[in-house]
């Protein structure tokens, strides 16, 4: 199973800061994305909330193949 999102850029601590969509091409920022999360435009990704900044996390499941990282 092909990742839906990639991530391109993480911060010196580790915080995942550029994402890829797969499907369509396009990179977001992490505060980007998680609109697009709140808007509904990624199911299979929610929101927690980190060091006070909202942060994307992929939705559990069986598999590792699809974990942000």
């Amino acid at each position: 199973m092909k990742k839906i999102i990639s991530v391109l850029n993480e911060s010196e601590k580790g915080r995942n800061e550029r994402f890829r969509d797969n499907a369509s091409g396009k990179e977001m920022t992490r505060s980007q994305f998680v609109k697009a999360i709140e808007r509904g435009s990624y199911e299979d990704y929610h929101i927690r909330v980190i060091n006070n900044i909202k942060t994307p996390v992929s939705n559990p499941d069986k598999s590792k193949n699809n974990n942000l990282g």
